[in-house]
C-alpha cells in the first residue's frame, strides 16, 4: 500500500491529503515517473513546511532499497517479513538544489522503513542531513531536525487515516477486507 502511494499522488490536492498544514506545492513528477506503475528513479519537486520553519522547495529522487543496502541482508528482510516496504531517496532543499552526475540531490538521504503487521504497520524513518555541508554540525540546527521528525510523523499518521480506503477504492488490484 505505501509502494502504490508512490504511484498514486500527483497533485498538490493530493500532497495537501498527506499533511493538510505542512505540503504546499506538489510541483510535479519528472518524466520517470509511471502512474500505478513505478517511482523508484524518478525525482519530485515540491514546496514544504518542515513545523514552524518556512516554506522550502524540496527535491527528491527515489532508488531502489538495493542502493541503498546490502543485496543479501535485503532479501532476507523481505524473506522473512521483517520488511514489506523501503521508500528511499537522495533528498535536497532550496531553490538550487545541488545534484551529482546522476541527477541526484547532493544533500542528504531519506529512508521509510515498513513492517506488516496484523494491525497494520510498523514504519521507522531515518534522515541523513548535510551530506554537501562543509560542517553539518555547525550548519545545521537541532531545529532542522527536531522538525523534520515531527513533519515526518504527522504525514503518516494523515496517510494512515487515509490510505487503506484509497488503496482500495481506486487500485483494483485486491478486494477490500471486511471490517466486520
Amino acid at each position: 500500500m505505501l509502494d502504490w502511494w508512490f504511484t498514486f499522488f500527483e497533485t498538490t490536492q493530493h500532497i495537501r491529503w498527506w499533511h493538510p498544514h505542512d505540503h504546499v506545492e506538489h510541483r510535479g513528477w519528472d518524466r520517470r515517473w509511471k502512474k500505478g506503475e513505478s517511482y523508484i528513479g524518478a525525482s519530485i519537486d515540491a514546496v514544504e513546511w518542515l513545523a514552524e520553519l518556512p516554506p522550502v522547495p524540496a527535491r527528491l529522487k527515489f532508488h531502489a532499497a538495493e542502493d541503498f543496502f546490502a543485496t543479501q541482508p535485503l532479501q532476507q528482510a523481505r524473506d522473512s517479513q521483517a520488511l514489506s516496504a523501503a521508500i528511499c531517496a537522495r533528498i535536497g532543499f532550496g531553490e538550487q538544489v545541488a545534484l551529482d552526475d546522476n541527477g541526484d540531490p547532493r544533500d542528504g538521504e531519506m529512508l521509510h522503513l515498513a513492517r506488516d503487521t496484523p494491525y497494520g504497520c510498523v514504519l521507522r524513518s531515518r534522515f541523513l542531513l548535510g551530506k554537501s555541508c562543509a560542517n553539518a554540525h555547525d550548519e545545521l540546527s537541532d531545529e532542522i531536525g527536531f522538525n523534520l521528525m515531527r513533519h515526518c510523523y504527522n504525514e503518516f499518521s494523515y496517510l494512515a487515516q487515509f490510505l487503506p480506503s484509497l488503496y482500495y477504492a481506486e487500485n483494483g488490484r485486491e478486494a477490500a477486507p471486511l471490517l466486520w
